[in-house]
């Protein structure tokens, strides 16, 4: 169970990175772009569906929000 919790975190963690990374403008070809690569090809696969549900709120993607809330209520469940 603790590895379950862990990864959450590291998901959360990594979600959180993503976040903050597309506050920035990111040139291509930059070891900054490399790791905004990464981090999107991890979150994207489930990011982009909540999208389909979840209008964006002018700027603001919601389904960052959203995804966060239900990975802290499955922490919580299981008892993270």
């Amino acid at each position: 169970m603790r590895i379950i919790c862990d990864l959450l975190l590291l998901y959360m963690i990594v979600l959180a990175g993503r976040a903050i990374m597309s506050w920035f403008p990111i040139r291509p070809g930059t070891p900054a772009a490399t790791i905004y690569g990464v981090l999107h090809d991890i979150t994207e696969p489930v990011l982009a569906p909540m999208r389909r549900i979840i209008p964006p709120a002018g700027m603001f993607d919601l389904s960052f929000i959203v995804l966060f809330i239900l990975l802290r209520v499955l922490m919580s469940v299981l008892g993270c």
